[in-house]
């Protein structure tokens, strides 16, 4: 009878979070060292049965994001702005590259001043990535002739310039280019 009322011992957290999650024994650690922090996690995996693949970005975006912010404020974790849904979401549209992670850290800060969904604030900022590689192309286009002399040096040797290329694309598109197509894009144009 008593063994059915006690909780999920940390322990017991800990070897699930490494055995299931496959996380490391730090993560793991850090997750099961506040029983308000591992509820809130198992409540952001639990949102979403695909999540689970991604637990090790979720653990990230808890335990460096959140937490900061949180700390910022002086808030404990269960009385976050950021419910764990909505921390799920997130994590799912980075996943799926409708946003970049940095695009994905504004909108945490403003999924905490505003407690909104990560979409809503996506749709009303305009945040979504571009994936579309036709409108990638042009700003690459513009790029590379207004920097003529950086692609000359470029093809002569100077192959490191290529984070200037993808930094000043990246800066026309207001950081919404998707990184993986651009650098693709990138590469092949020059």
């Amino acid at each position: 009878k008593l063994k059915k009322t006690i909780p999920y011992l940390p322990d017991d957290r800990k070897k699930k979070y490494v055995n299931d999650y496959h996380l490391s024994n730090y993560d793991a650690s850090v997750l099961t060292s506040d029983k308000p922090v591992s509820d809130y996690f198992d409540a952001v995996i639990k949102s979403d049965k695909t999540l689970k693949e991604f637990s090790k970005i979720v653990v990230n975006w808890l335990t460096s994001e959140l937490f900061s912010l949180l700390n910022e404020k002086n808030i404990e974790i269960n009385n976050s702005p950021i419910t764990p849904e909505n921390l799920g979401r997130l994590v799912k549209l980075i996943k799926e590259d409708i946003i970049s992670g940095k695009i994905a850290k504004e909108v945490l800060v403003e999924m905490f001043n505003t407690k909104l969904d990560p979409e809503k604030i996506i749709e009303q900022k305009g945040l979504k990535q571009v994936t579309d590689t036709s409108e990638i192309e042009i700003i690459v286009d513009e790029v590379l002739k207004e920097n003529q002399k950086m692609v000359d040096q470029y093809l002569s040797g100077k192959d490191k310039l290529l984070g200037f290329f993808v930094g000043q694309s990246m800066k026309k598109s207001k950081g919404k280019a998707n990184p993986k197509i651009l650098n693709e894009i990138l590469k092949i144009k020059l």
